[in-house]
C-alpha cells in the first residue's frame, strides 16, 4: 500500500488523517463494550474505580492516535513513524487498557452465572499456559523480531489485509503481556512481582539487541521505501537509524511507568504478606498462652499426674 503524502510538518500532523476501518471498528467495539459493562458493574461489591476506567479512555485515545491520525498515514512512508506506531500499539496502548481492569469489569457485568463461567475458564490449564508471564513475555519479545526481520514487515505495508490484522494483533499481544504481568485483573495464577521485575530486565536486553540489529544491520523494506520515490525527509539509512532509536531508547523510557507500577505492587504485596505473617504469629502466641499451665513443670500439664502430685 503506497501512500503519496507531502513532507512531515506541524501543519501536516494536524491536517493529515488516515482511514483505518478495521482499527476504528475494533476500537468502537472495545470502548462500547467496556462502557456497557462498567455501567452494569457499578452496583457490585467491588466496582472498578473511575480512575481505572479513565485509563481505558486514555488507551482508546492513544489507539486512535496511532491508527487514524497523521501517525497512521506517515507510518506507510517513514520507517521511524512506523516504529513509533508499533511502540504505541504494542506497549503504550495495552498498558493503559490493562490498567482499566477490563476482565474485572466484564466479569462483574455478567452476573453470578457469568462470573462462574469466567472463573472456570481461568482455572483451566489452557488459560494458565496462555496467561503465564513467560508465555506472554516470549510473545512480546518475539513479535517485534518477526515483524522487522521477516517479509511480514513489507507485507503489512503493501497489503491492507495483512496490515489491519497486524495492528490489531500488536494490541492483543501487548494486552496479554500486561494482563499477566500487572495482575490487576483476575488471573489463572498469581506470581510474585519480583518475577516480573526479573523478566523486565531480560526484556530490556532483548529490546536493546533488536535496536542494535536495526541500527547496524541491513535495510528493512528497502524495496518498498524505494518504490515510494520520496524526495523529502531522511534517507533510508538515517530513517531506519532513527526508528531503531525509537524502538530502543524511547521503548525503555515508556517502560518506566510499568516498572514503577510493578515496584509499587511488589511493595504492597510484601506489606500485605508481612501483616498476614504477623497475624499468624499473634494467633500462635495466643493459642500458646491459653494452653499454658500455671506451673512450668511438665507433669502439671497432665490432669492425672497433677491430681496425684498436687502441691500442698
Amino acid at each position: 500500500m503506497c501512500v503519496e503524502i507531502g513532507p512531515l510538518s506541524g501543519v501536516a500532523m494536524v491536517q493529515t488523517w488516515h482511514l483505518d476501518l478495521a482499527a476504528m471498528t475494533v476500537i468502537a467495539l472495545v470502548a462500547g463494550g467496556y462502557v456497557w459493562c462498567y455501567r452494569r458493574s457499578r452496583g457490585c461489591e467491588r466496582p472498578v474505580s473511575p480512575a481505572q476506567a479513565a485509563c481505558i479512555g486514555v488507551g482508546i485515545m492513544l489507539w486512535l492516535l496511532a491508527t487514524v491520525s497523521a501517525l497512521g498515514a506517515y507510518a506507510y512512508v517513514l520507517f521511524w513513524v512506523r516504529a513509533l506506531q508499533v511502540l504505541l500499539l504494542l506497549y503504550v496502548v495495552p498498558f493503559f487498557l490493562a490498567l482499566g481492569k477490563p476482565v474485572t469489569v466484564v466479569r462483574l457485568a455478567l452476573g453470578p452465572a457469568g462470573r462462574d463461567r469466567v472463573d472456570r475458564f481461568l482455572a483451566t490449564r489452557f488459560a494458565r499456559v496462555l496467561a503465564h508471564p513467560l508465555t506472554t513475555s516470549l510473545a512480546m519479545l518475539g513479535v517485534p523480531w518477526l515483524l522487522y526481520l521477516t517479509p511480514w514487515y513489507t507485507a503489512a505495508l503493501r497489503d491492507g489485509w495483512v496490515g489491519a490484522p497486524t495492528r490489531i494483533l500488536l494490541v492483543v499481544v501487548g494486552f496479554g503481556y500486561f494482563y499477566a504481568r500487572l495482575q490487576t485483573d483476575p488471573v489463572p495464577r498469581r506470581f510474585s512481582q519480583l518475577l516480573s521485575l526479573l523478566i523486565t530486565v531480560a526484556e530490556a536486553l532483548g529490546d536493546g539487541v533488536l535496536g542494535l540489529v536495526l541500527w547496524q544491520g541491513s535495510l528493512v523494506g528497502a524495496e518498498y521505501y524505494a518504490d515510494l520515490h520520496r524526495s523529502w525527509g531522511p534517507d533510508q539509512r538515517l530513517d531506519q537509524t532513527i526508528g531503531a532509536g525509537v524502538l530502543w531508547i524511547l521503548g525503555d523510557l515508556v517502560g518506566w511507568p510499568f516498572v514503577l507500577v510493578l515496584m509499587r505492587t511488589l511493595s504492597r504485596d510484601e506489606k500485605a504478606h508481612a501483616v498476614e505473617v504477623d497475624a499468624q504469629l499473634d494467633a500462635v502466641r495466643a493459642a500458646g498462652s491459653d494452653s499454658a499451665a500455671p506451673s512450668g513443670l511438665w507433669w502439671e500439664n497432665d490432669p492425672e499426674l497433677r491430681d496425684r502430685f498436687r502441691r500442698r
